[in-house]
């Protein structure tokens, strides 16, 4: 059962409390990764070297078929503003700072809203809670060890004509890497989704299978939404995932249902 009612200001005051606290630790791990910038940059720069391990497995792999493995490339990296690279070590501290802390404001907003949950209600909550931040964080993996160092390497390389020299701004890489990884974050979510919704009986696997091919349409719509390239690569490369998700999405649904069949 629900524990007893707080006032409004008394819930107020626990929201300011977590809020403060939440604060507090991201802007610890912000100024971390921010006097650690030789480690966060060779973190967040590594796609851009030709020795990035997915780049040598691909050359391991093409190396039957192309005669000792794909050519070598270097892409350039360059910055246009005065403050630029000033503000992206900013930026990328602040973003590694939230990322590092996401854990414990998942914690403290969910220890701010379980005193008003029933016992089953946050038990659920939990898992819920517990399962999307797990699939968030396989989303960013995947999109940093695969889909942006595909698309960094295929976009980067690209040229309509050999005279054309490619120099990728510093701006635009940021920009890229962070709204790939956050957008296949968000991605990833939809298992979880999915799930809740079954769990709720709001959603059924017969449902998903009758509209499957309005699901891939859509699909592809907000693959070429949140992708920042207008590609058919990244595209595809984001699409990919999200087709896969939805498919396992399927049976995660058909086995929430059974166990609630047998429940009942």
């Amino acid at each position: 059962m629900a524990q007893q009612e707080m006032s409004f200001w008394s819930h107020l005051d626990v929201l300011r409390s977590a809020l403060i606290k939440i604060l507090a630790v991201t802007m610890l791990f912000t100024v971390a990764a921010f006097c650690f910038k030789e480690r966060l940059f060779a973190v967040i720069l590594a796609p851009q070297d030709p020795g990035f391990f997915l780049y040598r497995w691909l050359n391991l792999l093409s190396g039957p078929f192309s005669g000792g493995g794909a050519p070598d490339f270097h892409i350039r990296l360059i910055n246009t503003a005065l403050a630029g690279q000033f503000l992206t070590h900013i930026k990328a501290s602040f973003c590694a700072g939230i990322l590092c802390a996401s854990p414990y404001i998942l914690y403290q907003l969910f220890r701010f809203v379980s005193p008003a949950l029933y016992a089953d209600e946050r038990k659920y909550s939990l898992r819920v809670v517990g399962g999307g931040y797990l699939m968030f964080m396989l989303g960013v993996v995947v999109a940093y060890f695969l889909i942006f160092p595909l698309t960094f390497r295929f976009l980067g390389t690209y040229q309509v004509d050999a005279e054309v020299e490619n120099l990728i701004s510093l701006k635009s890489y940021i920009s890229t890497f962070f709204t790939m990884l956050l957008s296949m974050g968000a991605v990833f979510e939809i298992p979880v989704l999915c799930w809740l919704f079954a769990k709720l009986g709001f959603l059924s696997d017969a449902f998903m299978k009758k509209y499957r091919r309005h699901a891939i349409v859509i699909i592809l719509i907000v693959a070429a939404v949140i992708t920042p390239t207008s590609d058919v690569i990244t595209l595809t490369a984001v699409s990919l995932p999200m087709w896969l998700l939805y498919e396992f999405s399927i049976l995660l649904v058909r086995n929430t249902r059974k166990i609630n069949m047998q429940k009942n």
